[in-house]
């Protein structure tokens, strides 16, 4: 079942701004976080350094210090706008509706997430790869397969049955809605649960919008 959304209701449910659980999905793995803080103080210090050689004899001593301090804010506003740019893809679409449908299947699959190459006992090279475990959930309906709802598996995940609803956003750039062009994160409002692998919704807001829309 679909439920078209009103004007307006759309920039209300996904933010054009990153949320906190936003902030926190764009900030990445701890190998990521890493890279960030290089890029932030390499980049932060070098620049920085220039500006007071360049302050007092060039124009471009105050520019290079302002650089100095974007890169040492990188930390903060990278996953910002990061998070900002997913939001704006599916805030994009002309049309979206309230999706209300069930799990029709469910299963799981070993995902690589990085991989690296360290020596064994014997000094010879050998790849590692971290792995974890991916729920999937395909979606559907009175009228038939929606599409898949792919995220990392979690304890809680284990009560998650097939035939429980599912409600969630579907966007598209057709007004039919005959070609899906995305979906959002899931509510299952049977577990109170909340699934996905980013989270594009405003929680609260959609939760409401809901009850407003499905009685």
């Amino acid at each position: 079942m679909l439920i078209p959304l009103k004007p307006g209701e759309l920039n209300r449910l996904i933010p054009a701004v990153a949320t906190g659980p936003q902030f926190n999905a764009c900030s990445g793995s701890p190998r990521k976080l890493l890279q960030r803080f290089f890029i932030s103080v390499i980049g932060g210090v070098i620049s920085l350094l220039v500006s007071q050689t360049l302050l007092f004899s060039s124009q471009a001593g105050p520019i290079m210090l302002v650089t100095g301090f974007v890169f040492l804010l990188y930390m903060l506003w990278g996953p910002i706008l990061e998070a900002g740019r997913r939001n704006a893809i599916l805030r994009k679409y002309p049309a979206a509706a309230i999706f209300e449908g069930q799990v029709g299947d469910l299963y799981t699959t070993e995902v690589v997430e990085n991989q690296r190459e360290q020596a064994d006992k014997g000094g010879r090279l050998e790849l590692v790869e971290n792995r974890r475990t991916w729920l999937t959930l395909e979606l559907e309906d009175e009228e038939g397969y929606l599409g898949k709802l792919r995220f990392p598996m979690d304890k809680k995940h284990q009560l998650i049955r097939r035939g429980q609803v599912v409600r969630l956003l579907v966007l598209s750039e057709r007004r039919d809605f005959s070609r899906i062009g995305a979906i959002t994160d899931a509510w299952l409002p049977q577990l109170k649960l909340w699934v996905g692998e980013y989270p594009f919704l405003l929680k609260p807001a959609f939760e409401e919008l809901c009850l407003r829309r499905l009685r």
